[in-house]
Formats: structure tokens, sequence, C-alpha cells
């Protein structure tokens, strides 16, 4: 039990390590992941306003394929512009916010399936807009998780290095250089006379 608590102690803030440069492709992927995004939310939501349709018109009318009202597409201006606020900032804000708003897609896609053909239906959702919600959520969850999760994650991601700072030698992490080896915990550290 103390050992665990000594572990979760050791445990710090996973940032991008400093040597890491500012293009790095994990904050690339998060970056075009949540412009891309943005940018179709904000498409479907313009184009749902210029349809004039009805604010809370429950019968909706079809853009791209989807049904919508002036409620469903101001909000999907709002979601639109938060993702491209990700964009913006990048890193492990927009990785996290990816995740979030993907979970909060796949959240509404459930709700709004149990709304359909009801009078709470506000949004206009029709089954063809939960599916799309579930899609989108999941891409958008793609997106935030690349390089965050798997087994095979290299030793240069920073994610890796948080997560095992035991296996990263100290001086590899202060220099920037590549992947450091892991040492056998079983043998003393260089230089400790025993």
């Amino acid at each position: 039990m103390a050992t665990h608590a000594a572990h979760g102690e050791e445990r710090r803030r996973i940032q991008f390590d400093k040597h890491l440069p500012v293009d790095h492709r994990l904050n690339q992927v998060y970056r075009f992941g949540a412009g891309l995004m943005g940018l179709v939310l904000i498409a479907f939501g313009i184009l749902g306003l210029i349809g004039e349709v009805g604010f809370f018109d429950t019968r909706g009318d079809q853009v791209m394929g989807l049904n919508t009202n002036g409620a469903l597409s101001i909000l999907s201006i709002c979601m639109g512009l938060l993702l491209f606020v990700g964009m913006v900032i990048g890193g492990n804000f927009a990785s996290t916010l990816n995740m979030v708003v993907g979970i909060a897609f796949i959240l509404s896609g459930f709700v709004n399936l149990g709304l359909l053909e009801t009078d709470y239906n506000f949004l206009a959702f029709r089954i063809q807009n939960v599916l799309f919600s579930f899609v989108f959520g999941v891409v958008l969850m793609f997106f935030g998780m690349y390089g965050r999760v798997g087994s095979a994650l290299p030793h240069d991601n920073p994610y890796w290095r948080a997560r095992h700072p035991d296996l990263v030698e100290p001086e590899s992490r202060e220099q920037g250089r590549g992947p450091a080896v892991a040492r056998d915990r079983s043998l003393p550290p260089p230089g400790d006379a025993r």
C-alpha cells in the first residue's frame, strides 16, 4: 500500500517535453482534428441559419442530409468555435478538448435517440442526426486520443515518458536527447558503492 502511494506521488501532470518542437506530430494531429471538425460544425450551423427555420421548430429542415432548426444551428456554431479555440491553443488542451467534445457528442446521440418522436425533441433530431452524433463523437475522440493511449507508444512520446518516469534517464529528460534505455532495477545505480 505504501509503494502504491509513493508511486502515485511520483506522477506528475503530463505535458509536452520542452525539447519537442512546436510542430511535433502529436500537436499537429490535435490541431488538425479540432480545426477540421470545428469547420464541419460551423458550416452545418451557418447553412442551417440561412434556411431561416424556426428556433425550436421540431419539424426542422434538411441541411447536408441532416435535420436542423435554429437552436441546433447556433449550438453547432458554438461547438465549432470552441473546437477552433482548441486548434489555436493546441497541445494537451486541444487533445483533451477533442476527447471531451467527442464524448459529449456520443452522449448527445443517446439522449436525442430517446427524445425522437417526442414533444421534447427541441433540436429537431432525426435518426440520421443520432448516427451523425455517434460517428462525429468517435472520430473526434480518435483525434484527441491519438498518441495518448495504446500499448505500443514510442519512448520519445511525451505521454509515455510521463507514465514511465523511472524508465527515462534524468539527464535524457533535461538535455532533450533521444529515448533512454531502461536499466535493470536489481543492479545498483552507476557510481553507487555497496
